[in-house]
């Protein structure tokens, strides 16, 4: 995979435990692996943030953030109110590429969506995605209103000739309502991408153990896993 950019459909949609389910897969594949977190905002120095979380759950990997920014906000917006310089696409590719140097994988986990700004020149980590040749996973949530925003932004990466690798569910319910049946059959369509796995909800909470044990089982053999999508989309998929 060496070089994989790792973005939302939106806020809160799995992408940390996403990140940390492919580190893992990766990890028991014998890989090494680095996580970098371009920007980490809404963390106070000191907590740990998003590379630690991906540490603590998938393993030994090599976590490196670039900077810190208190106020949850956009990248953008939290350094403009902080006063510290922002990260630029340039920053980001030239931090991946050393990873890249001396590991088999490097997982570059955005903020939010893909056209969240990180600098008041409006970059994205759509740029970044560019300037690596990186192609993108896409993480989203299985529910109502995802559709949209998933074909929003493979709209968004197609625009750019950007691949899409697939999409990953970040948090599968226990109990599947209609929407979320629906959708294992539309995201794929939605996306022009495959659907890569699930994981199911609450996995995070899981201790690090089980999570390692586990992740191979939530991601498609082309993310280092097992899991089988027909075989998924056969079971919970509305037919």
């Amino acid at each position: 995979m060496a070089i994989v950019v790792v973005s939302g459909t939106g806020t809160e949609v799995g992408k940390t435990v996403v990140t940390a389910a492919v580190a893992a897969a990766s990890l028991a594949q014998g890989l090494s692996v680095a996580v970098l977190k371009p920007a980490q905002t809404g963390v106070a120095e000191g907590e740990p943030g998003d590379a630690a979380e991906v540490a603590r759950l998938a393993g030994p990997v090599t976590a490196a953030e670039l900077a810190r920014y208190p106020d949850p906000l956009a990248p953008a917006t939290a350094a403009r109110r902080s006063g510290l310089p922002p990260v630029t696409p340039g920053d980001v590719a030239e931090a991946a590429a050393k990873l890249a140097a001396v590991h088999d994988v490097v997982l570059v986990e955005g903020a939010g969506g893909l056209l969240v700004r990180y600098d008041e020149e409006g970059s994205t980590l759509a740029e970044v995605a560019s300037l690596l040749r990186a192609g993108v996973l896409l993480v989203a949530h299985p529910g109502l209103g995802t559709l949209n925003t998933t074909a929003l932004t493979a709209e968004a990466l197609a625009s750019r000739k950007l691949a899409c690798l697939g999409v990953v569910i970040g948090s599968w319910p226990a109990e599947p309502g209609l929407a979320e049946r629906c959708n294992v059959g539309d995201l794929p369509q939605a996306a022009g991408a495959p659907l890569l796995g699930a994981l199911p909800q609450n996995a995070a909470a899981k201790s690090p153990e089980t999570f390692r044990t586990e992740a191979p089982a939530w991601l498609a053999p082309q993310l280092g896993g097992t899991w089988d999508a027909e075989g998924f989309s056969a079971f919970y998929g509305d037919h």
